[in-house]
């Protein structure tokens, strides 16, 4: 035997192997390969599965915290709205009827609500739970006097107000609450026009909640409403609350605004920034961005942002444009003053509405004198017949929305006219049929005198003071010559914010100026004005008032703890406008009112009526007190010439005034007239300190069961 073969004989495994150490070599690199593309595929896996958790925030934490070594485990299906809480702000009960609206849609949808007034809500201890709760949160509120929120709301205003720029709560706070607002307020006061809901809506973005849909505004002003009227812009807005929390419920993103690739958005925000700051922080970073060193990869951006500015700008132009267009046509297409809603309110209150902005309604005192139980202090002071008496307006609106308003508040409120205008004629026609019929109502009633009812039905007087600013009327000159025409007289009232239209008005049988203070602050806190000038405009029109050649009347209305310290002040303005005659009145309690934070506590008694006159009349020369009327808490102080031989003559001579008034109108105004060309003598019974108290003896007084003294402002 070879002992060469023997030696490669004892190593032939390691022959073996050096021989097919090919195959071995190939076999290593596929095990290897495998390995790799194993890994490759596994961190694939988490690398998608980490991206879709961070872009994918509706999946919650526990469902991540079970997400492992590739895979989920299976949920059931989440919960994306547990409800609904509607807060609300309210003041007379609008924003709190817009939320049970609200409601009410909201249950439709088979959703658990909450309706929450803002005063009964503590945000510091449960609004960072609605981050959690998967509640949408809907805000109803109002704005009210000065920009201020209502007192119902201002604690939660305030409370947010400083949470939303404290560095201890920091922009996160509400990260994750998501919320909807709808304001309330009236365009007529352009620089408070719904701040309170501007503001919520900004300090809950500032917070880091979520807006679910854009912020509603309503406007009260029918004129300026996008939709004719408040309610309308409410119900607007609700179909789009109600829209989108259905549109949450299923999971749906936000609809692409077709700005991203092939129309479909990767983020599934819910809510736009805050529509005034982040417009503002973009603009400024465009700015800065095209003014410094950027990268070609952003400069694509810039471009847009760029090209979008543009075309916003066009955009502007354009809508400025239909803006003016409008404008022409305006004539054309101007609202009703009386809304639907309004229209309701109004009848309500016992209203007899005419037209589109002009209103008619008994008076009280019609109906007293019907039954022979006495007459207002029109009658005691002036000789009016009460019963004879229609009250009426050409105009709802008004420029003020003065604490005391005996309507609430529920008529409009305007700096100028730009609702329809019904024509003069109809309305006073509509005026007295509508008067009429409702004398008629008295037919029979027990009490009811029939003579009187006969005369009631051939009205003789006409009180333009029932609600709102008739001066505002821009055919209140035709309006006042169809009334002597028709042998009526004329009792006008204007709020002292008119000073041009009282300067052209065509004479009237009384014309009424209402000073409700005397100061600039008092006015402003007292009457509420929607004019930025109100205190030149009050000054000017009681000058204007000083001009006047027929009878003219400062009507003072007082407050107890608001106004009734100012009597130098008073005597200053008694100077101004030099008017014939002064009624002082003490305020009329008409029931609480969220409108108003009167009680009867400011009612003042009628002693103490009477002592500030006497103190005011010894502060202005040449007046005295001449009439009272105890019933009405009222007294009238007028000028000594009217005090003639040492007796009154402040009553007006009717049939006199309207062959005086025939004789301007047939002269083309050259022919004029004064005070004192129409007086009649006032009866002892009308007189100051008379026994009777100004109530007339041909009238038996009745005195309410249960009370043995009337109580002053009644």
């Amino acid at each position: 035997m070879d002992p060469s073969l023997d030696t490669w004989d004892f190593s032939s495994p390691l022959i073996s192997l050096w021989i097919n150490r090919f195959y071995i070599y190939l076999g290593f690199a596929f095990g290897i390969s495998l390995w790799i593309c194993f890994q490759i595929v596994i961190r694939k896996q988490l690398f998608i599965f980490k991206g879709k958790n961070s872009k994918d925030k509706s999946v919650p934490k526990a469902t991540r915290d079970l997400m492992t070594n590739g895979y989920i485990s299976l949920q059931k299906k989440d919960i994306l709205v547990s409800g609904v809480k509607i807060f609300y702000g309210s003041q007379t009960g609008t924003a709190k009827g817009f939320a049970a609206s609200l409601a009410e849609a909201v249950t439709s949808l088979g959703l658990p609500v909450a309706v929450i007034n803002l005063q009964e809500y503590d945000p510091d201890d449960h609004l960072v739970e609605e981050v959690t709760s998967k509640n949408v949160c809907a805000f109803v509120v109002a704005t009210y006097t000065d920009g201020r929120p209502t007192e119902s709301a201002e604690w939660f205003c305030k409370w947010l107000e400083e949470a939303s720029s404290d560095f201890r709560f920091g922009k996160t706070y509400l990260k994750g609450m998501r919320y909807a607002v709808f304001g309330l307020g009236n365009s007529a006061y352009a620089n408070h026009f719904n701040k309170v809901g501007k503001n919520v809506d900004k300090w809950l973005w500032m917070l880091g909640a979520h807006r679910v849909v854009a912020r509603g505004e309503g406007d009260c002003d029918v004129v300026k409403s996008k939709h004719g009227s408040i309610e309308a812009d409410f119900r607007v807005w609700k179909t789009k609350f109600i829209s989108r929390l259905q549109a949450l419920r299923k999971g749906e993103r936000k609809p692409c605004g077709g700005n991203c690739k092939k129309g479909q958005c990767e983020s599934s925000a819910e809510e736009e920034p805050f529509e005034s700051t982040s417009e503002e922080e973009s603009g400024t970073e465009d700015h800065q961005n095209l003014n410094s060193v950027v990268d070609v990869e952003d400069l694509g951006k810039i471009m847009n942002c760029v090209k979008k500015e543009k075309r916003e700008k066009e955009h502007q132009e354009e809508k400025s444009t239909l803006v003016r267009n409008a404008v022409k046509g305006e004539a054309s297409e101007r609202r009703a003053m009386i809304t639907p809603a309004l229209r309701e309110a109004l009848t309500k209150q016992g209203y007899q509405l005419i037209g589109s902005h002009s209103g008619v309604k008994l008076c009280r005192w019609t109906k007293s004198m019907l039954r022979g139980r006495g007459g207002c202090y029109k009658h005691t002071f002036y000789g009016i017949e009460s019963h004879r008496c229609m009250e009426t307006t050409p105009s709802l609106a008004c420029a003020n929305k003065c604490v005391f308003c005996w309507r609430h508040h529920t008529n409009p409120v305007g700096t100028e006219w730009r609702w329809k205008m019904d024509q003069p004629e109809m309305i006073l026609k509509e005026a007295i049929e509508n008067h009429q019929s409702m004398i008629k109502q008295f037919k029979g009633v027990p009490g009811v005198r029939e003579d009187r009812f006969e005369e009631g039905m051939m009205v003789k007087h006409c009180a333009l003071s029932l609600v709102g600013e008739p001066i505002m009327y821009p055919e209140i000159n035709r309006f006042l010559k169809l009334l002597h025409e028709c042998k009526i007289s004329s009792f006008l009232v204007t709020n002292a914010q008119f000073p041009v239209e009282i300067r052209n008005l065509k004479p009237v049988t009384q014309l009424y100026v209402s000073v409700d203070a005397s100061t600039k602050d008092s006015l402003k806190k007292i009457d509420r004005p929607l004019f930025k000038d109100f205190w030149q405009r009050f000054l000017n029109s009681l000058k204007a008032l000083a001009a006047k050649q027929q009878r003219t009347v400062y009507r003072l209305t007082l407050v107890k703890a608001w106004n009734v310290d100012e009597l130098q002040a008073y005597a200053e303005l008694v100077s101004l406008g030099n008017p014939d005659f002064i009624e002082v009145k003490g305020v009329t309690y008409c029931g609480e009112s969220s409108a108003s934070s009167l009680t009867m506590a400011n009612v003042p008694w009628h002693e103490e009526v009477v002592h500030f006159v006497r103190e005011l009349v010894a502060l202005i020369p040449n007046y005295e007190i001449a009439c009272e009327h105890e019933h009405s808490n009222c007294l009238l102080i007028a000028h000594t010439r009217f005090k003639i031989d040492g007796e009154w003559w402040t009553w007006i001579d009717y049939n006199r005034f309207q062959e005086l008034v025939q004789e301007y109108e047939d002269s083309g105004g050259l022919t004029n007239f004064s005070a004192k060309d129409y007086v009649a003598k006032t009866p002892l019974w009308a007189l100051f300190g008379a026994s009777e108290r100004g109530f007339d003896p041909k009238d038996t007084r009745y005195q309410r069961k249960n009370k043995s003294k009337d109580i002053s402002g009644c």
